[in-house]
């Protein structure tokens, strides 16, 4: 992917709350869980100190529940710092993106594409974080067996919520220390 393509696909995906305008019957969960999570002090003034303009790109699916719960974690995080500009784009209207991300051989969602100022690709990242796989794993492969429409619990959110921090602070950390947007910005 160059920084040519990855610029037609942001232009093409939407906010926020297009994006959920898109099908508001399934909105419900991701504004469940958005209003469910908040970021710590913390966290914000970590985010709040971001001086890097940072273009992210999450690719999902509103029927998505993995997105459901991770895509509110996801705005939290970007709406906390104007220089991280994040737009969503349907996996499904964008095969030949989907097609160029796949994990493990699989069109997998949420995947969350980094970029720098100039949509030159710097990571991407997705499917489920650690803390999300290590939930999921000990209640299927342990004895549990997950309830479909069970509330996430709080604990889970913010383990999560802090696994996508950790990616976004690594980001802009290579963003920061980058020669060549060193060189461009002086700094």
């Amino acid at each position: 992917m160059d920084a040519t393509y990855l610029k037609t696909k942001f232009d093409a995906a939407l906010a926020w709350s297009d994006y959920l305008a898109t099908d508001s019957a399934k909105a419900g969960n991701w504004r469940k869980i958005y209003d469910q999570v908040q970021l710590s002090d913390e966290q914000r003034r970590l985010i709040e100190g971001f001086v890097r303009e940072m273009k992210v790109l999450c690719v999902s699916g509103i029927w998505c529940g993995d997105c459901a719960q991770q895509g509110p974690l996801i705005e939290r995080i970007a709406e906390a710092n104007p220089c991280v500009s994040l737009k969503w784009i349907d996996r499904d209207e964008h095969p030949d993106l989907a097609q160029q991300i796949k994990s493990n051989a699989g069109l997998r969602v949420p995947m969350v594409i980094y970029m720098a100022e100039d949509f030159e690709p710097v990571s991407i990242f997705g499917d489920r974080t650690l803390n999300r796989y290590r939930t999921m794993a000990a209640k299927q492969l342990g004895p549990a067996c997950p309830l479909p429409g069970a509330p996430v619990p709080d604990q889970e959110l913010q383990a999560t919520l802090q696994d996508w921090l950790d990616e976004f602070e690594r980001v802009h950390l290579l963003l920061r220390l980058s020669g060549r947007l060193r060189q461009k910005h002086g700094d």
